[in-house]
């Protein structure tokens, strides 16, 4: 539970009756005492811990809506979704798999049409979630409570942050044994102060981060922001964070690019910083299209994992993978040119494209290539885009790990390879190229 209102409160509390409060110092520094709850935070800042039935309990999770058995099967222990759809469901099968569930509680944002200057509005989402709260919170799986995602983008609000507290507040008063936290992107400087400063009933701050996660410990030492947090969102280079073509088409990395690239800034943060992170979730333990179907797809659709998957595997149990590895894949070129090449081609005229990928287990190598238009979400929504429909007549001749094709209209594509093993893994690649006269 949070231990403060404000800062001359819990001072007064803290004198009265020794239980830990605001620390002497600034209302930011925090210091959680155990009192017996299901789940709760203990220590103080840079020894904070998560416990849970009285065990210490480092969250070694993934984020997504399934293959909860795969969690547990290679060392995890948490399932982090950002909204109730089908809670029950989650929450049920996440016990049957031995894992918890940090829960979603999404609000909405002045963007959808919500104005958290309105009273109304804000009391009837309050009433809404105090009745999901009433019937998830003596859930066996339940770790804590996630209100909101990513709402730091209209922090400049500050009812937000009110609204967010508030229901904190309210989470407290109907379940004393879950934690609460909100979600923000990277370390805004402003906005994470503002949630230090608005939302006391918060007891941990949860951090989506992938590139700039090498970082992150440094950006969020210079904030007021001195209580645990989690990284609840991480895994390959966001396409925010890319580099781009002339045409601003992100440029993705491989499958075996994202696992090296993930290893290491888990073990820069996540691992390196057991003091104040109380653990993460990878990014996303299933596919999603999202500027591409691969983009943060851990698993494909048919069931196949990529590298990364194995790699959480290894941090997440501190052993040497023994499964069949993934295949790995160097580059992908099209004309023998790189995609930060910015490749032209025009209507007609004949392509190559040649993928450099071998398999660990020297093991031929089944490939599927396909073309897709750019993808461009109609509304700006990435969470509602939909797979774009591949594009037919422009793939030709394949001749082992090369193809040749021939575009026709005009206009920004992509080109993929899915790389299989037979062994239930797969690699991907991907190139960008535009199409003109």
């Amino acid at each position: 539970m949070p231990l403060y209102r404000s800062c001359i409160i819990i001072y007064i509390f803290f004198i009265l009756s020794g239980v830990a409060g605001c620390s002497s110092g600034t209302a930011t520094e925090r210091t959680y005492a155990s009192k017996g709850h299901t789940v709760e935070i203990v220590g103080s800042h840079g020894n904070y811990k998560l416990y849970r039935h009285g065990k210490p309990y480092f969250i070694k999770g993934a984020a997504g809506y399934k293959y909860f058995d795969r969690v547990k099967a290679y060392g995890g222990n948490s399932i982090r979704v950002w909204h109730t759809d089908e809670a029950e469901r989650i929450l049920d099968e996440a016990h049957a798999n031995g894992l918890t569930v940090t829960l979603g509680l999404w609000l909405p944002r002045e963007v959808d049409g919500f104005n958290y200057y309105d009273k109304k509005m804000v009391a009837q989402q309050k009433e809404e979630i105090r009745e999901i709260v009433l019937k998830y919170k003596d859930h066996p799986a339940l770790l804590m409570w996630g209100i909101g995602n990513e709402l730091y983008s209209e922090s400049a609000n500050v009812k937000v942050w009110d609204a967010v507290n508030g229901i904190a507040e309210m989470i407290h008063e109907l379940d004393p044994n879950h934690p609460t936290t909100t979600t923000v992107m990277n370390v805004p400087l402003k906005d994470v102060n503002l949630i230090a400063e608005r939302c006391p009933a918060l007891d941990v701050l949860s951090i989506n981060s992938f590139g700039a996660m090498h970082n992150l410990r440094e950006e969020l030492a210079k904030t007021d922001w001195k209580g645990p947090y989690i990284i609840s969102e991480f895994g390959a280079r966001g396409y925010w964070e890319a580099f781009y073509t002339e045409w601003l088409a992100p440029i993705e990395q491989t499958s075996s690019e994202k696992a090296t690239y993930s290893k290491e800034r888990y073990e820069r943060t996540v691992a390196a910083d057991s003091g104040q992170c109380l653990g993460s979730y990878v990014f996303m333990w299933g596919s999603k299209q999202e500027t591409t179907p691969t983009w943060f797809s851990l698993i494909a659709d048919s069931g196949e994992e990529t590298q990364l998957v194995h790699v959480m595997h290894e941090l997440w149990t501190g052993k040497k993978n023994d499964k069949n590895e993934a295949p790995y894949v160097a580059y992908l070129t099209l004309n023998d040119k790189h995609a930060i090449d910015n490749v032209y081609l025009k209507p007609g005229e004949p392509a190559t494209a040649s993928i450099y990928a071998f398999d660990p287990e020297g093991k031929p190598l089944r490939l599927q290539w396909e073309v897709l238009p750019e993808a461009k979400p109609a509304d700006g929504n990435m969470g509602k885009e939909v797979k774009p429909t591949p594009v037919k007549g422009v793939l030709q001749q394949v001749d082992g790990h090369k193809i040749s094709l021939t575009p026709k209209q005009e206009g920004a594509y992509r080109l993929f390879v899915y790389l299989y093993d037979g062994d239930g893994n797969v690699a991907t690649a991907n190139f960008p190229y535009f199409v003109k006269r």
